[in-house]
């Protein structure tokens, strides 16, 4: 492909640099990492939080790079190929992408919100799938879709990756594609170039405050989805129910969208009963003027709402809302998402969850309370080199909302581990210390007696703990099913 076809109409004034000689070169492949250039492509200088891409541009061009798109002014002297100047990169390399690789399924979602986006992109492509679509969803525990299941670790990938990601889908056939939007990768536009149908808001709270330098900050990042990447008119998907959820509609509504509210406030599903129990959950819910009584067969009020934020998303992208409730009969929850693992042999039961943050921690210990005759368990910890400052506030959460707390490792990467447990512990008084991640389990698990939840939180889907630099073998699951069975 030829560079002035990834300029495109989008940047003008790149294109206005290009002379009827460099107008013509022939790109053969597009990266912002200098490492991974080959000979012929196209090197995208972007600048991190470890570092700028525009101190490896004399690297890029000794590895082949045939072009580089850089900020203003960082053209080096005596450089090889055209050096071309933008004011934002980043948003130059997501649609470059997305010009290069062409293709991506024909109906395309994105959700985004502090908690709930593995959860909401699962379970519509499980409702798309029922209705016979061939369906993907694209998120923090990897990719899904028909004859795939790979393992991931980023919730919204790097643009190159995801629109080279988005072909390989199209090209097999899958129709329809549901994908997480973290505030990381709405603010670093790496989402810019995907054509989507419709997206969706589930809720907001305390999370990534060591990279947003405020919350509301943290809001207006979740907002590009609505005000910058959804085309007008098309259906924004808003759970209405939390804090924020009037700031959303409001984003929304500005950005001239065709707002949808589920929920108790809902407009568009208007929730109107829910009955609670160990491993379902029964409701009533209004769609104009028909009602459904749907049945999940997952714990957890939460749950619920991420439900019917998935059938708002559905029922938006052409699926009948009595095929969409039909289908939350038979969803199987998201890897680690408050996911059943064992119980004991006096019916005592134990799961893992993802909660990471504050509001998910509360929600998920709230939210098996009503099914839990005996005591709520915990065990989590905290990550280093992230927000400090929820350390004390999940440490208060956890003592106040379960009976048992003990506070253990997560990922400490290059923190003191004592360090960080003592900052929970600070506001965690008669919570018990265990470092060692997999003792902690043991001895959680060692408590359980009939009646009584244990929640082993923080890591979820996560097959590794990372200590230093190194991340070394590790899952929630296999070690709660060790200990299982070792009772």
């Amino acid at each position: 492909m030829k560079i002035k076809d990834l300029a495109g109409t989008s940047f003008p004034e790149l294109s206005a640099q290009l002379d009827g000689g460099s107008s013509q070169i022939e790109v053969a492949g597009i990266t912002a990492d200098s490492r991974q250039v080959q000979p012929g492509d196209l090197f995208v200088a972007v600048s991190g939080t470890k570092a700028n891409g525009t101190s490896y541009i004399a690297d890029a061009l000794a590895r082949g790079a045939v072009a580089v798109v850089a900020e203003s002014n960082a053209k080096p002297d005596g450089a090889s190929a055209p050096v071309l100047s933008l004011a934002n990169p980043r948003a130059f390399l997501a649609r470059a992408a997305a010009a290069f690789y062409g293709r991506q399924p024909e109906t395309m979602v994105a959700v985004t919100g502090t908690a709930g986006k593995t959860s909401v992109a699962s379970f519509t492509r499980q409702i798309w799938a029922h209705s016979g679509l061939a369906a993907a969803m694209i998120g923090t525990t990897g990719v899904v879709a028909p004859g795939r299941n790979d393992y991931g670790s980023l919730t919204t990938p790097d643009p190159v990756s995801l629109h080279k990601l988005l072909a390989e889908l199209a090209d097999a056939g899958v129709t329809h594609a549901a994908m997480e939007a973290s505030s990381h990768g709405l603010d670093q536009s790496r989402l810019d170039g995907v054509k989507l149908s419709a997206a969706a808001f589930t809720n907001l709270g305390r999370d990534h405050m060591d990279y947003h330098p405020t919350v509301e900050h943290y809001m207006a990042s979740k907002m590009r989805l609505f005000d910058a990447l959804l085309p007008k008119g098309a259906p924004a998907v808003i759970f209405a129910d939390d804090q924020w959820s009037e700031q959303a509609i409001a984003a929304a509504r500005k950005a001239k969208l065709d707002v949808r509210t589920v929920g108790r406030k809902g407009d568009f599903i208007s929730l109107k009963r829910v009955e609670h129990f160990r491993h379902k959950q029964s409701a009533e819910v209004h769609v104009g003027d028909d009602i459904f009584e749907i049945h999940i067969p997952l714990a957890g009020d939460f749950q619920v709402a991420n439900a019917l934020v998935a059938a708002g998303l559905a029922i938006s992208t052409g699926i009948s809302a009595k095929a969409a409730f039909s289908a939350l009969e038979k969803l199987q929850g998201a890897s680690g998402r408050l996911e059943l693992v064992g119980q004991t042999r006096d019916g005592a039961l134990a799961y893992v969850d993802y909660a990471h943050k504050p509001d998910a921690l509360e929600n998920v210990l709230a939210s098996v309370r009503p099914f839990t005759t005996g005591r709520v368990i915990v065990v989590f910890g905290c990550g280093g080199d992230r927000d400090k400052g929820k350390r004390p506030i999940m440490g208060e959460i956890a003592t106040r909302l379960a009976d048992v707390v003990i506070v253990t490792d997560d990922n400490p990467r290059s923190e003191v581990p004592e360090v960080i447990r003592s900052e929970i512990m600070a506001a965690a008084p008669g919570a018990t210390e265990i470092g060692d991640r997999a003792e902690a389990i043991r001895a959680a698990v060692g408590m359980l007696q009939s009646g009584d939840t244990l929640i082993v939180a923080g890591k979820g889907h996560e097959e590794g703990q990372t200590v230093g630099s190194v991340t070394l073998p590790f899952s929630d699951h296999a070690e709660v099913r060790k200990a299982l069975g070792g009772l």
